[in-house]
């Protein structure tokens, strides 16, 4: 797949969907689908790798860490049906860029404008911890969005796994040197010598939400700073 030229957003999609490479992913996410929390019992799961979701003319690309075994493994839609979701649409909806400020399921009428989001990984990993090899083995994908995306001008990621990612799917984590790479901070932010904006925030987890260490002013801030510079784009 390294070197992959897709040439719709639509392609990568359908790849992304049928990927097999990472087996012990697989694995894991098929097993939770088939066992299910006693929530969702009746609910039939999506268990399979989750694709990007949203506009593909967007100035504004979202990268988190991966899907959650009960949020997006289940639901099929990147950060839908869980709480770091209800988190994210509920501040993309605030700064407007959701049509709707929740996200239940694909077939929920959410529509998202100027935005896209996606991952660096698009199977829910053991313990939400994927490893370096299961990351770079999927790294391709978000290459192939990015270069598609060709409208975006501020990337947002989620996380230091989900920075990391954007800066070697993107290439810029080659051509800087290590000393001017953009380093992970809540609230960071860096200009490209493309003239891409990259932000950095603190992902929206339950381990950060109830501790403190992310607070809702926080969240807020950063979605408000993106919202102005995808406006002065």
């Amino acid at each position: 797949m390294k070197g992959t030229r897709w040439t719709s957003l639509a392609a990568v999609t359908r790849d992304v969907i049928a990927c097999e490479r990472c087996p012990r992913l697989r694995a894991h996410c098929e097993q939770v689908a088939r066992e299910k929390r006693r929530a969702y019992i009746d609910q039939e799961y999506w268990g399979k790798p989750v694709p990007g979701f949203g506009d593909p003319r967007a100035r504004l690309v979202i990268v988190g860490l991966a899907p959650g075994a009960h949020g997006s493994n289940r639901t099929g839609r990147m950060f839908t049906g869980d709480a770091s979701g209800d988190w994210l649409y509920a501040v993309l909806h605030r700064e407007g860029f959701a049509s709707q400020p929740e996200s239940a399921s694909r077939d929920d009428g959410q529509r998202l404008s100027d935005c896209w989001i996606t991952a660096a990984g698009r199977c829910a990993p053991p313990g939400n911890k994927p490893t370096p090899a299961e990351l770079d083995r999927c790294r391709p994908y978000l290459s192939g969005e990015l270069r598609l995306l060709s409208r975006a001008r501020v990337a947002l990621a989620l996380g230091r796994i989900g920075h990391e990612a954007w800066l070697r799917a993107s290439g810029w984590w080659e051509r800087l040197p290590a000393r001017e790479r953009p380093r992970f901070a809540h609230g960071a932010e860096a200009l490209l010598p493309d003239g891409v904006t990259l932000l950095a925030s603190f992902h929206p987890s339950r381990q950060n939400t109830q501790t403190g260490k992310l607070t809702l002013a926080m969240w807020r801030a950063v979605f408000a700073r993106a919202r102005r510079l995808v406006d002065g784009a």
